[in-house]
């Protein structure tokens, strides 16, 4: 049998496929593997090249590869679906990735340590109790409707509505209802408990991490955005600048030009959904309180052309280009005489 050189490893939950090809392209292997005989199938060969399409798992793979001495390169699953020849199964999936891991042009993704891996299952755990707690609220704020009790917007203005399904004395909600409501304003109150240990937790990796305390310096950028930022970015020189990281992040217009005519229509959208909302969440905050902002001559300039939702992704993506020569040069931020 050939010598194998590359391999294309489809992952999945329970049955792995791998297609194998020589240093001619020739086709050496094509099999499937259970779950528990993949290491002991890498085990046994000599170190080569894998590709895998980044995913979920493919982190801890690519760790457990390495570790046997195996050269292991990640893809996002987008660029490599371009090299399915017809119908989509296990098996040319397996064949497509052995054929993009090989091309000079593919884009590959940064393999996650374990640290960074459980910071990110800080920020997933928080966001999942986030949206819970925006469900109860808004389930809570529904139901006290139905009996003509309203409250102001914000969350912190439901306070008033469990005050008022605790207040037993309250005869405007019925007894039987009470009972039910009491249970989603206790369940509500042990979410914000939750909540506020889990970004306790990120707040002490935040203080132990110097590239997140210098990523901070930035304004718009709190403990939340650069510990999210630290814990999905693991190698900032893949990116060749900073405009290519705001672009990775959906940040930049989005392109459909042809024949030398450039169009350009809204943001992009792609990348890490959950940085680019935290960018701009934090671009928002920036243009609502801050001084320096108001003084700004690139903002207050781009304000008196622009509506505020572009001006606040405008912002974003500054904040972006900013956070990435931070990484990049390991330097801190300094604002500039006239934004100060």
């Amino acid at each position: 049998m050939s010598k194998i050189t590359t391999i294309g490893l489809d992952l999945a939950k329970n049955v792995f496929q791998v297609h194998a090809i020589d240093e001619t392209d020739g086709l050496v292997m094509r099999r499937p593997l259970r779950r528990g005989q993949v290491l002991a199938f890498f085990a046994g060969l000599s170190p080569c090249l894998i590709g895998m399409e980044a995913c979920a798992t493919a982190h801890y793979w690519a760790r457990e590869l390495r570790a046997l001495g195996h050269e292991v390169r990640l893809m996002p699953p987008q660029y490599v679906k371009a090299y399915v020849k017809r119908n989509k199964n296990d098996a040319a999936d397996a064949e497509a990735i052995c054929e993009a891991v090989k091309r000079p042009s593919m884009h590959f993704v940064p393999v996650k340590t374990v640290e960074q891996q459980s910071a990110l299952l800080m920020h997933r755990g928080r966001e999942l109790l986030v949206r819970q707690r925006t469900m109860l609220a808004n389930a809570l704020r529904g139901h006290l409707a139905e009996y003509g009790l309203i409250a102001a917007q914000g969350l912190h203005k439901v306070a008033g509505l469990i005050a008022i399904v605790r207040d037993e004395q309250d005869a405007r909600v019925p007894n039987v209802a009470r009972q039910v409501l009491r249970v989603m304003a206790e369940q509500l109150g042990d979410l914000e408990t939750r909540i506020a240990a889990v970004e306790a937790q990120i707040m002490a990796w935040h203080k132990s991490n110097p590239v997140s305390r210098r990523l901070v310096t930035i304004p718009s950028i709190g403990p939340i955005i650069a510990t999210a930022i630290v814990a999905t970015v693991a190698d900032p020189s893949v990116f060749r600048s900073g405009r290519e990281f705001a672009a990775w992040l959906g940040l930049v217009p989005r392109q459909n030009s042809t024949g030398g005519k450039a169009r350009l229509g809204g943001i992009s959208k792609r990348g890490d959904s959950y940085l680019r909302r935290l960018l701009v969440n934090g671009a928002h905050a920036v243009l609502l309180r801050s001084k320096a902002a108001k003084v700004d001559p690139w903002l207050l300039a781009l304000r008196g052309r622009r509506p505020r939702l572009v001006v606040a992704v405008a912002l974003a993506n500054k904040t972006a280009r900013i956070a990435w020569a931070i990484m990049s040069k390991q330097d801190t931020y300094r604002r500039t005489t006239a934004a100060a």
